[in-house]
Parts: structure tokens; C-alpha cells; sequence
């Protein structure tokens, strides 16, 4: 689902009221004033600044004068009953942002339309891996990749000078954890890493080769019990206990960007956007904070991480599909992605466009790691999953002196009935 964390970058709150105008192909509706075809678009918020939705509409009214556009914006908390609820509905509107692991469970209701013959137009080929995949269901594509973020290294660059430690050298796992050993010194801290940041764990495990859940002849089982899943999971510990993390907690209990604006805190794992609240809550911070990419197993591969972001959906009960697409089409092309990647400090929705963000220091390094995104299985049971969210127990389990096998087997055979109660 879309990362949490979003919020804490430096966004504007994206206005109602965007008004568009698109050409709109035969079989739409028409209505609004002049016989423009009007559209409802849905848009989370922060998705787009103020700025930015001035500019599109600008320049999106002037190409496309017959689809007028009415953008509502909408709030993550409660947004899949929400949704769930329009596409039942005779007035569902008519482009939905959703998060990019939530499309297989509002495609799974056959709610949305399908977009397959469309990829090959929209550059389908260097979409992001991590946007992409779970856009698609049962080999059908219904999520069109709007934008992308993930988690990097936020790291003080002031304790990284005293220590002698030249940011841009680590490049691997080896090399980061002794640079964070030699961070973890007297009253400072390698790395602040809760116990419970399961999404970073995920990141390993895919390095590993391994992955969360598996399917089998349409079966799903959890796979934490796998020899990669708990080599990542020793690694995690092992990064873990360089720092005073608790372990039974998440990066948001408490807030790690202000559990490092209060203390030697060399290092946390976060999406760029805890930079500027480590800044906001000690302000003698300013100008100390980098970024670098999570390093992978070996120099030639950045570590795996989860992609958050977002796919733009068109439900099948619209009767404007055509100037549906049209928004789409506009929205995640190549040269509005780049000014909303520049704008918003997001990663562009291909790995071609990574170049867009090349000054940005921490939307570069996110760049890095996009490119081997990975998302959450790939099924509508996920999401009961991650309402009980058995991983998090399974860390908290291990860190704390549980047998790391019993515990993953455990933990596995809860994935797996939770996916198969949620299914």
C-alpha cells in the first residue's frame, strides 16, 4: 500500500478544483457547459503541490479544449472502503489514484477497466517494476504507474566526517555494517532501526531471493520460513542491534525522524521526506543530512526495496473511458512525470526518467533503488495480511531471543491463513 511516510515529504496539500480540458474519443458522455465532456478524478492528497496543478491545468486546458476535469482530493485513512464502495456504484468517478498494492483487490471485483492494449502506447516497457507488477492482475494490466517513492539511508553527515567515513563508499551490505560499527561509538548510535520496520526487512529479503508469500497452482503460503527469508532476517538483526532501537515497535512509534533530531543518530531508513522533519524539530540540523541508496549484497546491485507510490485506475462503470484515458495518458507521460518528479521529489514511473531528479540529493537516491523495486505479493489477500501483519510479531519474536526457524514457520502459516481468509 502506498507508504505512510509520503506524507512527511516536503508536499504542498494538492487544491480542488483542477479544471481540464481533453479531446474526448466517441462513446462519451457529454456534459458541463459548452458540451464539454466533464470527468471526476480522484487524487490523493499530496499528490500534487498547488504549483503543479496550476501549471498542468494551464497547459492541459490549452491542448485538449472538450474534457472538462473536476479533481476532488482524497485522504488515505479509509480510502480502499471508499473506493470499494464507488465501484459498486452507479457513480463512480472517473480516474482513481490508488495505492499501487491495493489495484489486484479493487480488480479482483471486476471494477476496473482494463488497460493491457494501452501499455505498449504509454512506454509500458521501462515502467517500474515496483509500480507496474501489482498495477496488473491475472495477466490483465489495470493500474497505469503514476509516480513512485522508497526508502534510502538519511544519514548525519557531520558524524559521518568525525568518523572518518566517506558516505559514497558504501556501496555493500559488508561495507555498511562496518561503517555503522564504527558510527555505534560511545554515546551516539550506528543506526536507529525499530525492530518492527518490516518493509526494510522485505527489502532484504528479496535481496536474498527470497519473497514474503509465494503462489503455487493459484495458491498462496507465506514464506518467511524460506533459507533466504531468514538469512535476511539475520542480517536485520544484525544492523539492528547497532543502534538502540527498540524491538518492539515500528518507525512510527515513535517517529524516528524525531528520535534523530533529539540525539546522535548517525542513521535511519527512511523515504527522504524524514530529512526535513528531522529539520523541523532541531533546526541546528540544517545542512546535515545525506542520502545514499541501500546497499545491496555486492557493489554491482543497489539492495531491494519496497516501492510505495501510486497507479491511476479507470473504473469500468465510467461513461467516459475515452477522456478517462485521455487524463491517464497525460498525467504519467513522459514530460509531465518529469516535472511532477522535480516538483514533488517523486521518482518518475520509468526507469528512463530517472534522470529528471539527477539534483535532487534524496529523490536521486531513491531513484537508485526503484530501479530494483519490488511491491507486496501481488494478491487481494495481502490485505488482510497487513491488517494483522503477522512480520511484525515474527521481528519483535527473533529480536528478542525467539528461535528464528519456529518463528518464521509461525509467522509463515499466519500469512498464509490470513490470505487465504482475505482472498
Amino acid at each position: 500500500m502506498k507508504l505512510r511516510l509520503l506524507a512527511g515529504l516536503s508536499a504542498l496539500v494538492a487544491a480542488a478544483g483542477l479544471s481540464a480540458c481533453s479531446s474526448s474519443g466517441s462513446g462519451d458522455g457529454v456534459s458541463g457547459d459548452g458540451g464539454r465532456t466533464t470527468i471526476d478524478v480522484w487524487l490523493m492528497r499530496d499528490s500534487v503541490s498547488a504549483t503543479f496543478q496550476k501549471d498542468f491545468e494551464k497547459s492541459f486546458e490549452a491542448a485538449h479544449p472538450d474534457i472538462d476535469v473536476r479533481v476532488q482530493v482524497q485522504e488515505w485513512d479509509g480510502i480502499g472502503e471508499k473506493v470499494t464502495a464507488a465501484l459498486a456504484s452507479n457513480d463512480a468517478p472517473d480516474v482513481i489514484e490508488t495505492g499501487n498494492t491495493q489495484v489486484a483487490q479493487f480488480a479482483q471485483s471486476g471494477g476496473l477497466l482494463d488497460l493491457s492494449d494501452k501499455v505498449g502506447e504509454l512506454g509500458g516497457k521501462d515502467w517500474l517494476k515496483g509500480l507496474a507488477e501489482p498495477g496488473a492482475y491475472e495477466g490483465k494490466q489495470y493500474g497505469i504507474p503514476y509516480y513512485a517513492a522508497n526508502r534510502v539511508v538519511v544519514y548525519r553527515t557531520d558524524l559521518f566526517k568525525k568518523a572518518g567515513i566517506d558516505a559514497r563508499t558504501i556501496t555493500t551490505r559488508a561495507r555498511w555494517i562496518a561503517a555503522t560499527k564504527k558510527l555505534d561509538r560511545g554515546d551516539g548510535q550506528g543506526i536507529y532501526l525499530p525492530g518492527q520496520n518490516w518493509y526494510t526487512l522485505s527489502g532484504f529479503v528479496w535481496d536474498e531471493g527470497g519473497d514474503l508469500a509465494t503462489e503455487t497452482d493459484g495458491t498462496w503460503r507465506g514464506t518467511l520460513d524460506s533459507p533466504g527469508a531468514l538469512r535476511a532476517m539475520a542480517f536485520y538483526a544484525k544492523l539492528q542491534a547497532l543502534g538502540k532501537g527498540p524491538e518492539d515497535s515500528d518507525e512510527a512509534q515513535p517517529p524516528q525522524a524525531e528520535v534523530m533530531a533529539k540525539g546522535n543518530v548517525a542513521q535511519i531508513v527512511a523515504t527522504p521526506g524524514a530529512a526535513n522533519v528531522v529539520v523541523q524539530n532541531n533546526a541546528a540540523l540544517k545542512g546535515k543530512l545525506g542520502f545514499f541508496p541501500i546497499p545491496g549484497k555486492t557493489a554491482k546491485t543497489p539492495g531491494a526495496v519496497f516501492t510505495g507510490g501510486s497507479d491511476l485506475v479507470i473504473p469500468t462503470v465510467s461513461q467516459h473511458h475515452d477522456a478517462a484515458y485521455t487524463f491517464v495518458k497525460e498525467l504519467t507521460g513522459d514530460a509531465w512525470q518529469k516535472k511532477l518528479a522535480v516538483a514533488m521529489s517523486y521518482v518518475p514511473n520509468k526507469t528512463t526518467l530517472a534522470g529528471a531528479v539527477a539534483e535532487d540529493p534524496g529523490a536521486s537516491a531513491m531513484a537508485v533503488g526503484a530501479a530494483v523495486g519490488h511491491a507486496t505479493p501481488n494478491t487481494p489477500g495481502w490485505a488482510a495480511v497487513e491488517a494483522k501483519n503477522p512480520v511484525k510479531d515474527y521481528m519483535t519474536a527473533v529480536l528478542t531471543g525467539g528461535d528464528p526457524a519456529r518463528e518464521a514457520k509461525r509467522a509463515s502459516d499466519a500469512i498464509t491463513s490470513a490470505m487465504k481468509s482475505g482472498s
